[in-house]
């Protein structure tokens, strides 16, 4: 029988080798690899890896098949980032920058549900009688929610074994770790089994969890990838801490849909949702300035109205800045090609500045039209109409190509008062929109001939 050979893991990024070295070949972090013995191969078969039970085998058409229900989280804006509600064994990631409203807006939920059922919110961040302060200052109920300060997993399956809780909040699973692992709490290691630990439980016991995620520098989720793939769905917090909005992103939902977004605003009782998100992003200045225009963008099940500004200014240096704050650096230099060749406008000696008013992000094609629109208003110093919208994607042969869901746009501009849309031709809704003219291009230089039509500032 052949031994089990000594492999070495790296802490960092989970590379196996088979020889120490001081510094890693995958990831080339110093003093990561740790000495670790390989499990025994699993029998054949389908086999659970730590039971041994073998999974029965069922044909597709023989699985009963039932509405799944859903828990109402009492905040109505989480319920929609989340399909409808929180699913019974579900696991729900929620990551964010520090200070931005996590353990808050997830203390509010446990609180709504503890009404209800049975909530265990652990931390290992925070003591029970911290926790108990802050519900307290936010005038929450707490019927119903059970605290406990504990990093090891086994013993919150413990407890949670004995409590059977309908919702388990973990906060956070970087501060967690599996007592059988020799590695620190927050390694690559610890943070997937103990991640792994907690979805097999949430499974087969019907409890759902909620697991705190901490992010890096470059906003993405500390720990190994295969943490987002585990669990079923991963919400994300954004927001400036010096702005009282608050945006919750799905990025993944086993449930819903994905790029849903919640709209909050951060407030000395919490987190309160906002319901008509539109308004808050159209707060625009009396005096229309040039290379400011709105934009209607889709975020997961519904329009999102937001302002664009663009600022373009002669350059000093001998490489043009381009910044984009909102948008894809990349694709805006790109448009600003498409710009020069298709529109006649040249940018090559000009600094240009894109801003997404709010702090909204934008990952949709919609918002290139009037990325174009905003850069030639400020470039020819010209105002576009205060009460106009304009959405579309822009090609690289100046073809202004349609987008989803354009009618559900148009609506909601109309139901905040603008009389103008500047749309693609394919997107022209087949019956008119009451208050509302539409105009539909299919050009990119039949887009920029509305500028001329508003007279010169200043």
């Amino acid at each position: 029988m052949a031994k089990n050979k000594t492999v070495y893991v790296c802490s960092a990024c989970d590379a196996e080798v088979g020889k120490w070295a001081g510094q890693c070949a995958d990831c080339g972090q110093w003093n990561t690899l740790e000495e670790r013995r390989p499990e025994p191969a699993l029998l054949p078969g389908r086999r659970d890896g730590y039971s041994g039970v073998v999974t029965p085998v069922q044909a597709i058409d023989e699985v009963e098949l039932a509405e799944t229900p859903r828990i109402s989280t009492g905040l109505a804006e989480f319920d929609r980032v989340l399909g409808g509600g929180l699913v019974p064994g579900s696991v729900v990631l929620v990551g964010g920058d520090p200070g931005v409203g996590k353990s808050t807006g997830l203390l509010q939920v446990s609180c709504a549900l503890g009404g209800g059922r049975r909530v265990l919110y652990v931390s290992g961040e925070e003591s029970p009688r911290q926790i108990a302060m802050r519900a307290r200052r936010l005038g929450l109920p707490q019927e119903g929610v059970m605290l406990q300060a504990e990093t090891v997993v086994e013993n919150i399956l413990a407890t949670a074994a004995e409590l059977k809780p309908g919702v388990l909040v973990i906060d956070s699973i970087q501060t967690m770790q599996v007592g059988a692992l020799n590695s620190a709490p927050g390694s690559v290691t610890q943070v997937r089994e103990a991640a792994a630990l907690l979805t097999r439980f949430a499974k087969q016991s019907g409890t759902a969890v909620f697991l705190v995620g901490h992010v890096t520098k470059s906003g993405d989720l500390a720990g190994p990838r295969v943490l987002e793939h585990i669990i079923d769905v991963v919400c994300y917090f954004e927001g400036n801490l010096d702005s009282r909005y608050r945006l919750l992103r799905a990025a993944k939902n086993r449930y819903g849909a994905v790029n849903e977004l919640g709209v909050f605003a951060m407030t000395d009782k919490g987190l309160r949702e906002i319901s008509n998100p539109s308004a808050i992003f159209l707060s625009r200045q009396e005096e229309i300035t040039p290379g400011s225009l709105v934009t209607a963008l889709w975020e997961g099940s519904r329009p999102l109205l937001v302002e664009l500004q663009a600022l373009v200014d002669q350059s000093r240096a001998e490489i043009p800045r381009r910044l984009a704050v909102g948008l894809e650096h990349n694709r805006l230099a790109m448009l600003l090609a498409v710009l020069h060749r298709h529109g006649r406008l040249a940018t090559y000696d000009q600094d240009v500045f894109i801003n997404v008013v709010g702090g909204v992000r934008v990952s949709e094609t919609s918002a290139d039209l009037p990325l174009l629109l905003a850069v030639a208003s400020s470039l020819r110093n010209r105002t576009l109409p205060a009460d106009l919208v304009v959405f579309g994607e822009v090609g690289l042969a100046g073809e202004i190509r349609p987008v989803l869901n354009g009618q559900e746009r148009l609506r909601e501009a109309a139901k905040h008062g603008f009389k103008q849309a500047l749309i693609p031709k394919a997107n022209q809704p087949p019956e008119k929109i009451p208050g509302m003219e539409v105009i539909a291009v299919g050009k990119l230089a039949q887009a920029l001939e509305i500028l001329p039509a508003t007279p010169p500032v200043g």
